[in-house]
C-alpha cells in the first residue's frame, strides 16, 4: 500500500511513501495516474475538484481549491487554501460516545501522601525569578551526590520571569510555578527566590495552599549570606523525605498522560495520533486520565470533539475556550489560521483544518469529561481538554502542571526537547525514527507496512507501562528537561 483513503468521503489520499509522476494508485475502488510526483505524506487528487470546492480529507473540509484540480494532481499550498476566519457559534449534537470497562492492570509507582501516583521520585528546585536561574543550576551540578536510594534525580525548571511583569501574565506566572511544586513526580522540591522580585514568598504561598513542609522548603537568596551554604542542608533533608518512599504496585487508573503532537508530517494524522487517540482509549477504559491540548490546532477541526462532551456544561467551556483563544488572537491582529509551520508543509500539511484535523486524532473516541484552565489540575477521570497554544514547550509545561505524569509526543520531522515529566517521543514514520534514534523511543511508522493500529495502540500502552515503572525516555536520558510559562502581556 503506498497511498490511503482515510474516510470514504475523501476526494484526496495521502501517499505513504514517494510517488513519482506516472504511477497508477488503486484506492477504494478508484484508479487515479499520479500527474506529477507526490512527497511522502501530501495529498494527491482522487477526482477532479473544481475551483472554490472544498478539498475533503479524514471525511472534513481541510480547505478549498483555489484553481481548478484534476484527478492525479498535487494537492498542497500551491492549490489550496483554508476556509478558516474568525470566531465561529458553536451547537451541541451529543453523541454520548462509550467506552468500556477494564480491569486495570497495575504498575510499579510510588504512592504520595495525599493518594496520588508517581512515575518518578526527584527533588525539583522551581526558581520563583530568573534573575536565581543560575543559582539553581549551581545548586543542581554541586549536589549531585544527593542522588541516591530511590531518588531518581536533582533538577531545575529555569525561566525568564517572576518579576517585571503585570495583571494576568503574573497570576499565570504564580500559578503555573505552584503547580510545578505541586507534582507529584518531585518527591522533594526547593522553591528559590531572590527576595526583591513581584512574585512575592507571600503571593507564592498564598498560591500554593496547604503543603507538606517535609516535602517543600523555601530559601530567599538575599536573606542569606551564602545561599550555597544555606541550600545544601534544605536538600539533604528532601533527599532524606524523598528517599522513604519504594515503588509499589498501583492501579493504572492513577496515570494522567498528557498527548501532544510536534514537527507534525503528513502522516501524523494516519499512523501516530490514531496510535495514541487507541491508547487514550485504553487508558480511560481502565480508569485513567488523559490531557489533549494545543487549542489553535482544534480549529477546523471541532467536529471531532465538541458533540462528546458529557453534558452542556462542558460543551460550553469547550465553546468559551475555543473561541476565547481565537479572540486572543484577533485581540493582537492575528488571524487564526496562521499555521501551519514551514517544516509541516514540508511534510505534507497544507492547511490549518489539515493540521487540527489530524491533531485531534490523539483525542481517541472517548467522552471529554472537562475543560481545564491552563495550569489548573486535572481532576476528572477520562479525556480532559487544556487551555494552552501549539507551542511545543509551552503546551507540553502546561500539561505537566495540569499533573501528567508523562507525556506521548508525536513527531514526523522530529524533535529533542523534554518537559518535566519524561516526555516519550513518537515517530509516524519509519524514516525519522531509523535516523534520529537518539530522539525517538516508539516507531508508530509501522502502520504504514499493514500493521493494524490496534497492535500498534498495544505496543505503546506496554511500553507506558516500562516509563511508568522507571524506564528512561530518550528525552531524560539525554538529559533534556525544560519549562516555558504562557505570557500575554507587557514586560516592565
Amino acid at each position: 500500500m503506498i497511498s490511503i483513503r482515510i474516510h470514504p468521503s475523501d476526494n484526496v489520499a495521502v501517499a505513504l511513501e514517494p510517488v513519482k509522476a506516472g504511477t497508477v494508485l488503486s484506492v477504494d475502488g478508484l484508479s487515479v495516474t499520479t500527474a506529477e510526483d507526490i512527497p511522502q505524506g501530501h495529498k494527491v487528487a482522487l477526482k477532479d475538484i473544481g475551483e472554490g470546492e472544498d478539498i475533503i480529507k479524514y471525511g472534513f473540509s481541510i480547505g478549498h481549491a483555489l484553481s481548478g484540480i484534476s484527478a492525479g494532481q498535487w494537492v498542497h499550498t500551491h492549490n489550496a487554501a483554508t476556509n478558516l476566519s474568525g470566531e465561529v457559534e458553536y451547537s451541541y449534537h451529543p453523541t454520548h460516545p462509550v467506552i468500556g470497562r477494564v480491569e486495570p492492570e497495575t504498575f510499579k509507582g510510588f504512592l504520595r501522601k495525599d493518594g496520588r501516583a508517581a512515575i518518578r521520585n526527584e527533588i525539583w528546585i522551581i526558581p520563583t525569578v530568573g534573575c536565581v536561574n543560575d543559582v539553581a543550576k549551581k545548586l543542581v551540578a554541586d549536589n549531585q551526590d544527593l542522588v541516591k536510594g530511590t531518588v531518581d534525580g536533582l533538577y531545575t525548571f529555569t525561566h525568564p520571569f517572576g518579576c517585571s511583569q503585570t495583571g494576568h501574565d503574573h497570576v499565570q506566572t504564580r500559578k503555573l510555578l505552584a503547580a510545578l511544586v505541586r507534582h507529584p513526580n518531585a518527591g522533594g522540591v526547593l522553591v528559590l527566590s531572590l527576595g526583591c522580585e513581584n512574585l512575592t514568598h507571600e503571593q507564592f504561598l498564598e498560591e500554593l495552599g496547604d503543603y507538606d513542609k517535609d516535602r517543600v522548603k523555601f530559601l530567599t537568596c538575599q536573606d542569606v549570606e551564602d545561599e550555597f551554604s544555606a541550600a545544601r542542608p534544605l536538600l539533604e533533608e528532601l533527599s532524606a523525605y524523598a528517599g522513604q518512599f519504594e515503588r509499589v504496585e498501583l492501579p493504572v487508573s492513577k496515570l494522567v498522560v498528557g498527548m501532544k503532537c510536534g514537527g507534525s508530517d503528513g502522516l501524523s494524522g494516519i499512523t501516530a495520533n490514531p496510535t495514541v487517540g487507541r491508547f487514550s482509549d485504553m487508558l480511560i477504559a481502565r480508569g485513567g486520565s488523559t490531557v489533549l491540548t494545543e487549542v489553535p490546532e482544534m480549529f477546523g477541526a471541532e467536529g471531532f470533539l465538541i458533540d462528546r462532551c458529557v453534558d452542556e456544561t462542558v460543551f460550553h467551556k469547550a465553546e468559551h475556550m475555543l473561541n476565547g483563544f481565537k479572540d486572543y488572537f484577533i485581540r493582537h491582529g492575528e488571524v487564526v489560521y496562521d499555521n501551519p509551520s514551514p517544516g509541516n508543509k514540508q511534510g505534507g500539511i497544507t492547511t490549518l483544518e489539515d493540521k487540527s484535523c489530524g491533531c485531534v486524532q490523539k483525542g481517541g473516541s472517548a467522552p471529554i469529561v472537562d475543560v481545564i484552565d491552563y495550569a489548573e489540575p486535572v481532576t476528572k477521570q477520562g479525556l480532559n481538554l487544556l487551555y494552552g497554544p501549539g507551542n511545543d514547550l509551552v503546551s507540553a509545561t502546561a500539561m505537566t502542571a495540569a499533573g501528567a505524569h508523562l507525556i506521548l509526543f508525536t513527531t514526523g520531522r522530529g524533535t529533542p526537547f523534554g518537559a518535566p515529566a519524561p516526555t516519550l517521543k513518537i515517530a509516524t514514520n519509519n524514516r525519522l525514527a531509523q535516523k534520529k534514534g537518539g530522539w525517538i523511543d516508539f516507531n508508530a511508522g509501522t502502520i504504514t507496512q499493514g500493521e493494524p493500529i490496534d497492535e500498534t495502540a498495544k505496543r505503546l500502552f506496554d511500553l507506558v507501562l516500562e516509563v511508568a515503572e522507571g524506564r528512561k525516555t530518550k528525552a531524560e536520558e539525554n538529559g533534556f528537561r525544560e519549562i516555558s510559562i504562557f505570557k500575554d502581556g507587557v514586560v516592565l
